[in-house]
């Protein structure tokens, strides 16, 4: 079996309204899905973490510095195959662009291992600690509204009806807004449906301090990216003198960059971001290190059903950290603000919100591969030139 073709496809739309986090208000919504075929076997697809102009650069990055290196290799090499692109690419991206297009072409190459052995991901990886996966509502992205604390508070509420049983909010307008905004969702919530709290690096040290109190208060779970993610010392000491769990590790990449988050203990909670870090070869990596130092990890999870079918997969397979009767296991993140390559996409729905309703799990598909296949009809409908 040899690969024949390594293609990308750009997909976008506008959005009904616009929406935000910290750093960006952004208008459209896009993908960036790559398609590797073999001359006798079965088509692999994976996506590239990036969204807008940077899916572009990623396009290139793709079909003009890597697929040439693969074009006529076996797609079953896939750890020399990752190697030899990473070293040919070291000395001009160790993160970045560069490892979200390795990224998005190795998931292909492991959605092709799986199809040729007949196998879903999870058990190509070893097997499932898990048939089913808890899942939280990520929503209460920044918009511009004269009452915003009001619409924050509306949308968490309705998750919860839905049957999330854990929502995550984005913050990121300045220290006593987003108290104010965290304390709306937390007083519209049942005590046990769990918070989280975005900031994508909204702060520096001392004001993450004063937000990171104000959550401790209002039993927040965690509270994700406080700082930049330059800031190790800053993760360090928000990690050692906050009550409420620091999360983050979405924009590391590699072992060699996953490495010093860990060994620093920056983290309670490690946010690998598998289109992004490398792929699924590099993520089995990172997840062997956070799990040697003993970090609980769940998944960063951005894009299509693509995304989020890999990510079931890799969730089902995870050990349990610590372990024991009843571990704290680990949740899929799930997009729930308007994502038409979520519902669209896949020839076979995952049904996550269905299942979130019935039992606030969704089931993991045991289908070859990663088990999404997606219409073409869809591609083409929201293909971008």
């Amino acid at each position: 079996m040899k690969i024949t073709a390594i293609r990308s496809h750009l997909l976008g739309y506008e959005l009904p309204e616009p929406l935000g986090y910290s750093q960006q208000m952004y208008r459209h919504r896009t993908a960036h899905l790559v398609e590797v075929t073999t001359d006798d076997g079965p088509t692999g697809w994976g996506e590239c973490f990036g969204a807008g102009p940077v899916a572009r650069a990623n396009r290139t990055i793709v079909e003009e510095v890597i697929a040439p290196r693969l074009l006529g290799r076996d797609p079953l090499d896939r750890e020399v195959l990752w190697h030899e692109v990473y070293n040919g690419l070291r000395d001009h991206g160790r993160g970045g662009m560069p490892l979200e297009a390795l990224s998005g072409i190795d998931i292909a190459l492991w959605d092709i291992a799986g199809k040729a052995a007949g196998m879903s991901l999870s058990r190509l990886l070893g097997g499932r600690f898990r048939d089913r996966v808890p899942v939280y509502g990520y929503g209460m992205m920044l918009r511009e509204l004269p009452d915003l604390a009001g619409a924050f508070a509306e949308e968490a509420a309705a998750l919860e009806a839905a049957g999330f049983r854990a929502v995550k909010m984005k913050v990121g307008r300045g220290v006593a807004e987003d108290v104010r905004l965290v304390e709306a969702v937390r007083h519209a919530l049942r005590d046990s449906t769990r918070l989280m709290v975005d900031a994508n690096h909204a702060y520096h040290t001392a004001d993450a301090f004063a937000v990171g109190h104000a959550l401790e208060r209002l039993g927040v779970h965690w509270f994700e990216e406080p700082v930049v993610p330059e800031d190790l010392e800053g993760y360090r000491e928000l990690r050692a003198r906050l009550a409420v769990n620091i999360a983050g590790g979405e924009t590391e990449c590699t072992r060699w960059g996953w490495r010093r988050l860990l060994e620093g203990r920056c983290l309670s909670i490690a946010q690998p971001e598998v289109c992004a870090l490398g792929g699924i070869t590099e993520y089995a990596k990172v997840l062997a290190l956070a799990h040697a130092h003993l970090t609980p990890v769940i998944n960063h999870v951005w894009g299509s059903a693509l995304a989020v079918a890999v990510n079931l997969q890799l969730l089902a397979a995870m050990p349990p950290v610590p372990g024991g009767l009843h571990p704290d296991e680990p949740m899929l993140e799930y997009d729930t603000t308007h994502n038409a390559f979520l519902t669209e996409l896949a020839q076979e729905p995952l049904a996550i919100v269905e299942g979130v309703a019935r039992h606030g799990h969704v089931d993991v598909p045991d289908r070859p591969g990663h088990g999404v296949t997606p219409d073409p009809e869809v591609l083409r409908r929201y293909a971008l030139v």
